[in-house]
């Protein structure tokens, strides 16, 4: 019995083609197009920039002093606390001031 020889040789470099062809079909749907590729990206609301501004002006403040609220209690429960209606009135308006600067105007 005799082989024909051509016959499997078409058959052998048919499927390496064939091999060959689906390699590079997978290879380029694994490789992701870069004129596709989305990035992510944030913005900061002026709200949240105000906020954060705020933030950082209350962390510089210091911590209340708990003895002189205590002093302070003490004094108002005696009679002996009186307010100055000047310095009040200087201290909500520049509290104001800054409320304004930041955008959170009171009325």
């Amino acid at each position: 019995m005799a082989i024909d020889i051509n016959k499997l040789n078409t058959s052998t470099t048919q499927l390496r083609s064939n091999r060959d062809m689906a390699a590079k079909a997978s290879e380029t749907a694994a490789k992701p197009s870069t004129s596709n590729v989305k990035t992510d990206s944030v913005s900061i609301t002026s709200q949240a920039q105000q906020l954060q501004s705020a933030q950082a002006k209350m962390s510089s403040i210091p911590e209340v002093d708990q003895k002189k609220v205590a002093e302070i209690k003490l004094a108002i429960s005696e009679g002996r606390y009186t307010v100055d209606p000047e310095k009040l009135a200087a201290n909500i308006a520049s509290f104001e001031a800054e409320l304004s600067e930041l955008g959170l105007d009171v009325e």
